[in-house]
């Protein structure tokens, strides 16, 4: 088992994202001081299952920040394609479907409630169906587009982890602090088996490696490591010491903040 140094950081320029209007955020721009006397925006990268969703909760609930996993975005839209008939292949038919996709925070600030076709679908999200066909509505380089300023003016407040598969390189290149987790495929399929409640880690694993090769190849940004992100590979630590040491980063971070910030 390896873990990189996680050591923070200052960034040295305070460019920060364009305001946009969702109904996540307010559509007043929020000032630089304000946003990060409210703490830093720390994007949270790496592929499935490695651990992102889990640990950027508990680090998030360690330090008061809010959490956002963007693929619940794209699950929503998923679930909502599939529920009007509309295919992947219609990018102009899905694109539309992203304004009518809303995430909501529960009372510890972590965006995980989903509401579409004006419903809470919090659960069907998760489903099956939305698990088979997720991949191929968020590899539409049209709809990645259309939720990019979306994830921008979730971000735009500061004081959150939003974690992904592009946060670092395309959605919020500016973030104060950019960690990539990295897991092997064995470990991603543990999780996922763990996830599913199933034994079937063998399966899983092939799944994982097509899946991660698949990515790779998309035309868009996924995975994409930053040159200044931190990598820290989790084979073997639980998820507590790697939410522990992203909350030393963001801590360590926050500290070294450049005095026009």
């Amino acid at each position: 088992m390896q873990l990189a140094s996680l050591a923070a950081q200052p960034r040295a320029s305070p460019s920060r994202y364009p305001a946009a209007v969702t109904t996540e955020q307010s559509s007043t721009a929020t000032p630089a001081t304000s946003r990060h006397a409210r703490g830093l925006v720390v994007a949270l990268d790496g592929p499935g299952s490695s651990g992102k969703s889990t640990v950027g909760a508990e680090a998030a609930c360690r330090l008061r920040y809010r959490f956002c996993d963007t693929g619940l975005l794209y699950r929503a839209v998923t679930w909502l394609a599939l529920e009007r008939g509309v295919p992947a292949t219609d990018a102009a038919a899905v694109v539309p479907l992203a304004v009518e996709v809303h995430l909501l925070g529960d009372a510890r600030g972590r965006l995980r409630r989903v509401e579409a076709d004006g419903r809470d679908v919090t659960a069907e999200v998760r489903g099956a169906a939305v698990d088979r066909s997720v991949s191929d509505y968020s590899r539409v380089p049209e709809l990645r587009a259309a939720l990019v300023p979306r994830q921008r003016a979730i971000a735009a407040e500061g004081g959150i982890i939003m974690a992904g598969r592009d946060i670092g390189t395309v959605i919020l290149p500016d973030a104060d602090l950019k960690i990539f987790l990295d897991a092997s495929a064995e470990e991603r399929a543990r999780r996922r088996a763990a996830q599913r409640r199933t034994a079937a880690i063998p399966e899983a694993a092939t799944t994982n490696q097509r899946a991660s090769a698949s990515i790779w190849l998309r035309p868009c940004a996924w995975v994409a490591r930053s040159a200044s992100s931190r990598v820290s590979i989790v084979s073997g630590l639980s998820s507590r010491s790697i939410a522990a040491l992203i909350g030393v980063s963001v801590m360590a971070s926050a500290a070294i903040r450049p005095a026009a910030w």
